[in-house]
């Protein structure tokens, strides 16, 4: 049940040009409530990734995206840090998508309950039937079904680099409210880290007319400093790749 509108002119145009490759066309599903399955559409994406002789998240991160152990390296870093060493029991993520990121968290930490929020049906019913987590109903950047500090983990990860200002901080104040003390939350935001003049020059040159909130920049400063103001400590930061750029994984812990 991805939270967020996801799709881009340029992710699009590069999916419909890897998939006509191998022999698919993109059609939009006909029970999608939005979000990530109108540039990642289920019945397509799953058909390649098996001809290709890859799971669902391998080939989004080497055919789609063309950065090959991208979600690992993620979960690498996350696990160096720490997040799965007090085996979580309770994970909650906003926008899992096609659930590369899912599949991985389960593996580090297997925890007992696993909520998610994704609009696109078709993956949130897959996750749902291959994961047995619990798809929570979508509402804005509400994450209201949730009880007050309920969850160990809280994360999301490309998701806040396509949402405006105030639906992310909407999502934030959420976030916070839902992680228990002592809790993690962890996601990636595109800082001024990942905008260094010539990735700048590449956004522009590559995104066509664009869309109306991708990328979406976030003072680093700001980010943290709201955090900050609702109990949850900067614990580390890293740069995560996404496509020809970079995104900024933060995490967060909440105190007690």
């Amino acid at each position: 049940m991805r939270a967020a509108e996801r799709g881009t002119s340029v992710l699009k145009s590069g999916v419909k040009r890897l998939l006509g490759r191998a022999g698919f066309d993109i059609v939009r599903s006909t029970n999608n409530r939005g979000g990530v399955d109108d540039f990642i559409p289920f019945e397509a994406v799953m058909r390649a990734a098996r001809a290709a002789g890859l799971s669902v998240g391998d080939y989004i991160d080497e055919v789609m995206n063309g950065t090959p152990g991208a979600t690992q390296s993620t979960v690498d870093e996350l696990r160096a840090l720490g997040v799965f060493e007090a085996k979580p029991d309770s994970v909650l993520e906003i926008g899992p998508g096609s659930g590369r990121y899912l599949e991985k968290t389960v593996k580090e930490c297997s925890p007992d309950r696993y909520e998610i929020y994704e609009t696109a049906a078709p993956w949130a019913n897959y996750l749902v039937d291959t994961y047995g987590v619990i798809a929570q109903p979508t509402a804005g950047a509400s994450l209201a079904p949730t009880p007050d500090g309920s969850i160990d983990l809280v994360q999301a990860h490309k998701v806040f680099n396509t949402l405006t200002f105030l639906s992310a901080c909407r999502y934030f104040f959420e976030m916070a409210r839902v992680t228990r003390p002592g809790g993690r939350i962890v996601f990636d935001v595109m800082t001024e880290s990942c905008l260094d003049p010539a990735t700048v020059r590449a956004w522009a040159s590559q995104g066509g007319d664009g869309h109306d909130s991708y990328p979406a920049a976030w003072p680093r400063r700001t980010c943290v400093d709201l955090f900050a103001a609702l109990d949850c400590r900067l614990e580390a930061g890293f740069l995560a790749p996404m496509g020809f750029a970079s995104t900024e994984v933060l995490v967060f812990k909440k105190g007690t």
